[in-house]
C-alpha cells in the first residue's frame, strides 16, 4: 500500500461556464497551480505526455502518460513531474471539474443517477483506472473538449457511468485521511517535496531540507510530521519504493539494479524496506503485477 501522505493544501477556485455544468480544460506543467491543492469539486484527470510521482492524499505512486484518475470533494493532490529550471510540458493533463452536489439534485428528475452516489463518495479517497476502462475513459475525456451542447453533455454520462461501473480501478488514499489545512505553508512544502522528488537517489539527510525551509533540524522535523502526517525518513522511504515499484512494473531491471535506481546500494535493506512497506518482497510483487497483465 502507498500511504503517508498529507500536507497543507492550496484551495482551488473552479467556476465553470454559465452554460455548463463542469470545467473542461488541458493544461501545461507547471502553473501557478501546480502545487498541493484541493477544492470542493470532483476532478477527473487523464496525463497526457509525461510521469512523475503522484500524491493523492496520503497515497505516493508513480504515474505515467495515458494514466487516469478520479478525485473526490475535498482530497488534496498533486502530480509532481520532475523538470530542469524554466522547462515546462505542454498540454500534460486534461482536467474535469464537476461539482457531485448538481449531479445528485439532479437524481431527483432523473432517478438513473442515484446510483453515482457511492461512487461519488468513494472517490473521496482517489481512485485509479486500468485495463479498458483507462483506455476508453482517456479517450472520451479528450473528446469532450471538442463537442458542445446535448452531445458534450452525454459523454460527460457515459464517461461516469464506464467509471462507475468498472472493476478495473484502484482505491488510492486510506479512508481515516484528513488532511491538515495551513495554507502559509504549503509553498515551503511544495519546494521541498519537489526536490525530494528529484534527489531522491541520492543521500538525502534532515540538515539539507530543514536548510531550505531555515528551520533547526527539530523545528523541521516537527514541521514535516505535522503537515504530512508521517516523518521524513518514512516519506523518503515511501517515494523511493513508489519508483522501485514503478521499475519493477515497466522495466526489465533486475532487482539490484532498481534497488541503485532508487537510492540503496545494500540489496537486503532495499528488500527488507519493499516489504515493510509494500506487504511482499520486490520479485513477487513483479509477479504479482504482470500476472494480471492482459495477455
Amino acid at each position: 500500500m502507498m500511504r503517508r501522505q498529507g500536507r497543507p493544501p492550496v484551495y482551488e477556485p473552479i467556476v465553470p461556464p454559465p452554460t455548463e455544468c463542469f470545467v473542461w480544460r488541458t493544461d501545461d506543467y507547471p502553473l501557478s497551480w501546480s502545487v498541493w491543492n484541493a477544492h470542493p469539486e470532483c476532478e477527473i484527470h487523464l496525463v497526457k505526455n509525461a510521469g512523475g510521482t503522484c500524491h493523492v492524499g496520503d497515497h505516493i505512486g508513480a504515474f505515467t502518460d495515458g494514466d487516469l484518475f478520479i478525485i473526490g470533494r475535498g482530497l488534496p493532490h498533486n502530480w509532481v513531474t520532475p523538470l530542469a529550471d524554466g522547462e515546462k510540458v505542454e498540454s500534460r493533463d486534461v482536467i474535469l471539474q464537476f461539482d457531485e452536489d448538481r449531479i445528485m439534485e439532479a437524481a431527483g428528475p432523473f432517478p438513473e443517477l442515484t446510483k453515482l452516489k457511492q461512487f461519488l463518495l468513494l472517490a473521496r479517497r482517489g481512485l485509479a483506472f486500468a485495463g479498458e476502462t483507462r483506455s476508453r475513459g482517456a479517450e472520451i475525456v479528450e473528446a469532450i473538449g471538442s463537442k458542445c451542447g446535448l452531445e458534450r453533455l452525454g459523454l460527460f454520462f457515459a464517461l461516469l457511468h464506464i467509471l462507475s461501473t468498472s472493476n478495473e480501478r484502484q482505491l488510492l488514499s486510506s479512508e481515516n485521511f484528513a488532511p491538515q489545512i495551513e495554507v502559509s505553508t504549503n509553498h515551503v512544502l511544495r519546494d521541498i517535496l519537489t526536490w525530494m522528488s528529484v534527489n531522491y537517489r541520492n543521500d538525502l539527510r534532515l540538515h539539507q531540507p530543514a536548510e531550505m525551509a531555515g528551520m533547526t533540524k527539530t523545528s523541521f522535523s516537527r514541521f514535516f510530521k505535522k503537515n504530512t502526517g508521517t516523518t521524513f525518513s518514512r516519506y523518503l522511504s515511501e517515494l523511493r519504493m513508489a519508483k522501485a515499484c514503478e521499475l519493477l512494473d515497466r522495466s526489465e531491471l533486475a532487482v539490484t539494479e532498481i534497488a541503485a535506481e532508487v537510492g540503496y546500494w545494500n540489496l537486503s535493506n532495499f528488500n527488507k524496506t519493499f516489504r515493510e512497506l509494500r506487504g511482499m518482497p520486490p520479485r513477487r510483487y513483479r509477479q504479482f503485477r504482470r500476472s494480471r497483465e492482459p495477455t
